[in-house]
C-alpha cells in the first residue's frame, strides 16, 4: 500500500496549512521559501488539490474517484459534494469524533480491526459512513491504554454538530450529512473543480 512518507510539519508549511488542521499540536518555527514568487493559475489550483489530498491522507486515484462521484450527485455543487464525500470518510469520521489523534491514527485503527458500524466489523478507511451509522470502538479494545491516552489528548475537541458522541461508552452516530459550513477545512473546492475540468 502507497504512504506519504514526508514529514507532516514540512508539508504544512509547503501548503501553509496550520499543524492543528492535521490534529498535531506543534509550531513550526521556520517559513515556506520562495514566499515572494507569483504563483500561476494552475499552481494555485494544483495547491488546492494537493492540500486536500493531504489533510484528508488520499492518493491520487481514490481522489479523482470521489471527485467522479461527487459530480454524479444530482443535488449540490461537484466541489462541496467532493468535500463533503472526503468528510464521510470513516477515517476522517474517528479522527473528527477524538477517538485519534490525527487522521494517520485513525486510519491505522480501522485497518487494525478497532471499530465497528453498525455493529459489523469494517476495516476500510475509505468506507463512506451514511446518516444514522453508529460507529463504535470494539468492546475489548475500549479497556486498551492507546484509547486512554487518546481519549485524553483529545478532550478539548469539539466534535462537529452532524455527529453525536458518547465519550463514556465510545459510540457515536451520525445525526446527519455535513454540510460544506460545517468542514472547517482550508481549502478552496472551486480550484480542484477547475482543475479537473481543463
Amino acid at each position: 500500500m502507497a504512504r506519504d512518507m514526508v514529514p507532516v510539519l514540512k508539508r504544512c508549511r509547503a501548503l501553509g496549512i496550520e499543524p492543528m488542521v492535521m490534529g498535531l499540536d506543534k509550531k513550526s518555527n521556520r517559513t515556506a521559501g520562495n514566499s515572494r514568487r507569483k504563483i500561476s493559475e494552475y499552481g494555485a489550483q494544483l495547491r488546492e488539490k494537493q492540500k486536500a489530498k493531504f489533510i484528508y491522507g488520499v492518493l491520487e486515484k481514490p481522489f479523482r474517484n470521489n471527485f467522479a462521484r461527487a459530480k454524479k450527485l444530482k443535488y449540490g455543487t461537484t466541489g462541496e459534494n467532493l468535500m463533503i464525500l472526503l468528510e464521510l470518510r470513516l477515517d476522517n469520521v474517528i479522527f473528527r469524533l477524538g477517538l485519534a489523534r490525527t487522521r494517520k491514527e485513525a486510519r491505522q485503527m480501522v485497518g487494525h480491526k478497532m471499530v465497528l458500524v453498525n455493529g459489523k466489523q469494517v476495516n476500510i478507511p475509505s468506507y463512506t459512513v451514511a446518516v444514522g451509522d453508529k460507529i463504535e470502538i470494539k468492546e475489548k479494545k475500549k479497556s486498551i491504554q492507546r484509547i486512554k491516552d487518546v481519549l485524553e489528548a483529545t478532550n478539548g475537541r469539539l466534535v462537529p454538530a452532524w455527529l453525536e458522541m458518547d465519550r463514556e461508552n465510545l459510540t457515536a452516530t451520525v445525526k446527519e450529512i455535513p454540510t460544506r459550513d460545517q468542514i472547517d477545512v482550508p481549502v478552496d473546492e472551486v480550484f480542484i473543480v477547475e482543475l479537473y475540468s481543463k
